[in-house]
């Protein structure tokens, strides 16, 4: 029998249906209930050949955060982009707006 993981993430509302509270649990990756602020989160549809993709962020996510969050998103791309594809050129683009990111965005003022 092949084995079967799950990420559940719930997702509370307010009464405007705007996330007030994100928690998500991967039992087999050892988070049980973990609160987020933000989330990310793109799927792939091979029949249709396009990208679905979920987007969320509490109302109270302070905006620092929001920069630094997006800023380590890109890195992270990039860098799982090198694992797929293996092309040294394209990653070094892709870090390079990375750091130019940073930059515009002061984030050496907040960490990164």
């Amino acid at each position: 029998m092949k084995k079967k993981n799950s990420i559940e993430i719930n997702v509370f509302l307010d009464k405007n249906k705007i996330p007030e509270k994100i928690v998500w649990k991967a039992s087999d990756g050892g988070i049980i209930k973990q609160e987020a602020k933000a989330l990310l989160m793109s799927i792939w549809d091979d029949e249709k050949m396009e990208t679905l993709k979920i987007d969320l962020w509490t109302k109270d996510m302070p905006l620092d955060h929001m920069k630094v969050f997006f800023y380590q998103t890109f890195k992270a791309m990039s860098q799982t982009f090198y694992r797929a594809t293996k092309d040294e050129k394209m990653t070094s683009a892709m870090s390079d707006f990375c750091d130019y990111f940073a930059e515009k965005m002061k984030l050496d003022k907040i960490g990164n």
